[in-house]
């Protein structure tokens, strides 16, 4: 099984991706926008500012799901010894903490004429900022060891930060909080209006390829560090 991971094989198949990865991009992203922009109606109390949605809510999501993605890579790659999971995550995180700046950003935007105010010490919003600081703290890690100790201390950092990602989930729920509860249910009704929704899943899906697209740059970068070295396997 080993041999699937072997860089050359793996760079023959990469490093052909970005550009058709590119090009979907562009096609969903100008969808989603002209639907945000467009024809999405502004809502009764929030007005245009609402459409901040459609960049807060899918970069949110992604800046979880790629976390998650790491922990999960980081704990089969260090319990299996598969070192190309480590550079995958490797590869994932630059994307995840993009995003989870974003996040942040656009929360404090919407904020202001929201709540009147940029910044709130809010569950929500200090455990996204409690992720953004390992995120930061896990791409610190990969730059200050360049050694085998980088799999472990990269592990405990992702197994440690990942208990972060319920209480971001769940904060609105377990405490009293101005930040909203989900509109989005996968268990129970889903209280967001159809026109509001689909140009939402629409710009999820343009940030979900944009990360894919990062990801690819950055992995195909360490895939050549790879062979430059003369190491033919991971």
């Amino acid at each position: 099984m080993i041999k699937y991971f072997e860089p050359n094989k793996i760079f023959s198949v990469t490093s052909k991706a970005p550009k058709y990865v590119l090009i979907l991009f562009i096609i969903v992203l100008s969808i989603g926008l002209t639907e945000s922009l467009i024809f999405s109606p502004e809502d009764y109390k929030q007005s245009h500012s609402v459409r901040i949605m459609y960049v807060h809510v899918p970069a949110a999501w992604i800046t979880l799901g790629i976390f998650s993605s790491i922990t999960v890579l980081s704990i089969i790659g260090y319990i299996f010894k598969i070192k190309n999971f480590f550079l995958i995550s490797k590869s994932l995180a630059p994307s995840g903490f993009i995003f989870n700046i974003i996040a942040l950003v656009t929360g404090a935007i919407w904020g202001k004429p929201t709540w009147g105010t940029w910044w709130v010490w809010d569950a929500r919003i200090t455990s996204m900022l409690i992720l953004t600081l390992f995120y930061a703290m896990y791409l610190l890690a990969w730059r200050i060891y360049n050694d085998e100790r980088v799999y472990k201390i990269t592990s405990i950092i992702a197994i440690i930060g990942i208990i972060n990602v319920p209480i971001i989930k769940y904060s609105v729920d377990w405490w009293n909080t101005l930040h909203q509860p989900a509109s989005i249910n996968i268990l129970s009704k889903t209280t967001i209006h159809s026109s509001m929704l689909f140009p939402l899943m629409i710009m999820t899906a343009a940030f979900a390829l944009f990360s894919l697209l990062i990801f690819l740059m950055k992995y195909n970068t360490e895939l050549i560090k790879i062979k430059n070295k003369g190491l033919d396997r991971l």
